[in-house]
Protein backbone atom coordinates (compact mmCIF):
# COMPACT_ATOMS: atom_id res chain seq x y z
CA UNK A 1 0.00 0.00 0.00
CA UNK A 2 1.23 3.36 -0.67
CA UNK A 3 1.32 6.33 1.31
CA UNK A 4 -1.94 7.57 -0.52
CA UNK A 5 -3.43 3.99 0.19
CA UNK A 6 -4.67 1.44 -2.30
CA UNK A 7 -5.69 1.97 -6.13
CA UNK A 8 -8.72 0.28 -7.00
CA UNK A 9 -6.63 -2.48 -8.82
CA UNK A 10 -4.61 -3.06 -5.57
CA UNK A 11 -7.68 -3.10 -3.36
CA UNK A 12 -9.91 -5.18 -5.86
CA UNK A 13 -6.44 -7.99 -6.08
CA UNK A 14 -6.12 -7.83 -2.56
CA UNK A 15 -9.65 -8.80 -2.53
CA UNK A 16 -10.10 -10.68 -5.06
CA UNK A 17 -12.63 -9.77 -6.80
CA UNK A 18 -12.97 -7.86 -10.40
CA UNK A 19 -12.24 -3.92 -10.94
CA UNK A 20 -15.80 -3.48 -12.34
CA UNK A 21 -17.37 -5.57 -9.33
CA UNK A 22 -15.71 -3.04 -7.61
CA UNK A 23 -17.22 -0.15 -9.11
CA UNK A 24 -20.62 -1.57 -9.37
CA UNK A 25 -20.51 -2.45 -5.35
CA UNK A 26 -19.66 1.59 -5.30
CA UNK A 27 -22.11 2.96 -7.16
CA UNK A 28 -25.16 0.98 -5.36
CA UNK A 29 -23.77 2.10 -2.40
CA UNK A 30 -22.39 -1.40 -0.62
CA UNK A 31 -18.76 -0.33 -0.80
CA UNK A 32 -18.53 3.65 1.08
CA UNK A 33 -17.07 6.09 -1.89
CA UNK A 34 -13.07 6.50 -0.49
CA UNK A 35 -11.32 9.89 -0.65
CA UNK A 36 -9.51 11.04 -3.37
CA UNK A 37 -6.09 12.58 -3.64
CA UNK A 38 -5.74 15.61 -4.98
CA UNK A 39 -5.07 13.78 -8.52
CA UNK A 40 -8.78 12.99 -8.63
CA UNK A 41 -7.72 9.26 -7.37
CA UNK A 42 -9.67 7.20 -5.41
CA UNK A 43 -7.72 5.85 -2.28
CA UNK A 44 -8.77 2.83 -0.43
CA UNK A 45 -8.04 1.74 3.17
CA UNK A 46 -7.80 -1.40 4.46
CA UNK A 47 -11.52 -1.38 5.72
CA UNK A 48 -12.46 -1.27 1.97
CA UNK A 49 -10.06 -4.51 1.38
CA UNK A 50 -11.95 -5.71 4.40
CA UNK A 51 -16.05 -4.54 3.32
CA UNK A 52 -15.55 -5.90 -0.03
CA UNK A 53 -13.96 -9.65 1.10
CA UNK A 54 -17.22 -9.73 3.05
CA UNK A 55 -19.49 -8.95 0.03
CA UNK A 56 -17.39 -11.34 -1.83
CA UNK A 57 -17.43 -14.21 0.84
CA UNK A 58 -21.14 -13.36 1.61
CA UNK A 59 -22.33 -13.36 -2.26
CA UNK A 60 -20.15 -17.01 -2.18
CA UNK A 61 -22.54 -17.80 0.67
CA UNK A 62 -25.39 -17.06 -1.88
CA UNK A 63 -26.65 -13.91 -0.04
CA UNK A 64 -28.49 -11.30 -2.41
CA UNK A 65 -27.34 -8.31 -2.35
CA UNK A 66 -30.42 -6.74 0.22
CA UNK A 67 -29.57 -9.08 2.31
CA UNK A 68 -25.88 -8.34 2.62
CA UNK A 69 -26.86 -4.95 3.03
CA UNK A 70 -28.82 -5.92 5.63
CA UNK A 71 -25.60 -7.85 7.23
CA UNK A 72 -23.06 -4.86 6.58
CA UNK A 73 -25.79 -2.84 8.62
CA UNK A 74 -26.05 -5.48 11.64
CA UNK A 75 -22.27 -5.45 11.40
CA UNK A 76 -21.83 -1.99 12.51
CA UNK A 77 -20.18 -0.78 15.68
CA UNK A 78 -22.97 -0.54 18.77
CA UNK A 79 -25.38 -2.73 17.09
CA UNK A 80 -26.49 -5.37 19.05
CA UNK A 81 -28.41 -7.66 16.10
CA UNK A 82 -27.13 -11.15 16.84
CA UNK A 83 -30.47 -12.59 16.93
CA UNK A 84 -31.60 -11.12 13.66
CA UNK A 85 -28.36 -12.31 12.00
CA UNK A 86 -29.20 -15.69 13.35
CA UNK A 87 -33.04 -15.51 11.29
CA UNK A 88 -30.74 -14.59 8.61
CA UNK A 89 -28.73 -17.57 8.53
CA UNK A 90 -31.72 -19.47 9.29
CA UNK A 91 -33.93 -18.53 6.55
CA UNK A 92 -30.87 -18.63 4.08
CA UNK A 93 -30.10 -22.21 5.03
CA UNK A 94 -33.67 -23.07 4.43
CA UNK A 95 -33.74 -21.56 0.92
CA UNK A 96 -30.72 -23.53 0.06
CA UNK A 97 -32.44 -26.88 1.91
CA UNK A 98 -35.15 -26.40 -0.99
CA UNK A 99 -32.52 -25.63 -3.92
CA UNK A 100 -31.22 -28.97 -2.80
CA UNK A 101 -33.99 -30.88 -2.73
CA UNK A 102 -35.13 -29.46 -6.18
CA UNK A 103 -31.90 -30.19 -7.20
CA UNK A 104 -32.47 -34.08 -6.10
CA UNK A 105 -35.28 -33.93 -8.10
CA UNK A 106 -34.27 -32.55 -11.08
CA UNK A 107 -31.64 -34.92 -11.48
CA UNK A 108 -33.57 -37.66 -10.69
CA UNK A 109 -35.72 -36.68 -13.69
CA UNK A 110 -32.73 -35.92 -15.97
CA UNK A 111 -31.39 -39.68 -14.82
CA UNK A 112 -34.38 -41.38 -16.11
CA UNK A 113 -34.44 -39.45 -19.22
CA UNK A 114 -30.98 -40.30 -19.85
CA UNK A 115 -31.91 -43.98 -19.20
CA UNK A 116 -34.53 -43.47 -21.52
CA UNK A 117 -32.68 -42.28 -24.66
CA UNK A 118 -30.93 -45.64 -24.49
CA UNK A 119 -33.32 -47.93 -25.23
CA UNK A 120 -34.08 -46.84 -28.92
CA UNK A 121 -37.98 -47.21 -28.64
CA UNK A 122 -38.69 -43.79 -28.60
CA UNK A 123 -40.04 -41.26 -30.54
CA UNK A 124 -38.78 -38.01 -29.31
CA UNK A 125 -35.33 -37.37 -27.43
CA UNK A 126 -36.67 -37.97 -23.64
CA UNK A 127 -33.98 -35.47 -22.19
CA UNK A 128 -36.00 -32.89 -25.14
CA UNK A 129 -39.02 -34.00 -24.09
CA UNK A 130 -38.40 -33.17 -20.12
CA UNK A 131 -37.04 -29.93 -20.66
CA UNK A 132 -40.14 -29.12 -22.98
CA UNK A 133 -42.22 -29.70 -19.96
CA UNK A 134 -43.08 -33.29 -20.80
CA UNK A 135 -44.07 -35.53 -17.98
CA UNK A 136 -42.87 -38.67 -19.81
CA UNK A 137 -41.25 -39.07 -23.16
CA UNK A 138 -43.27 -40.57 -25.98
CA UNK A 139 -42.45 -44.10 -27.16
CA UNK A 140 -43.25 -45.76 -30.28
CA UNK A 141 -46.91 -46.68 -31.14
CA UNK A 142 -48.16 -44.34 -28.29
CA UNK A 143 -50.30 -41.34 -29.50
CA UNK A 144 -49.88 -37.79 -27.95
Amino acid sequence: MSARGLTIGQLAQSAGANLETVRYYERIGLMPAPPRTHGGHRSYAPEHVQRLRFIRRSRELGFGLDAIRRLIALSEPGVQACCEVRDMARDHVASIDARIADLHRLRGVLRQAAADCRDGGTVRCPVIEVLGGGSEPRRLGQRS
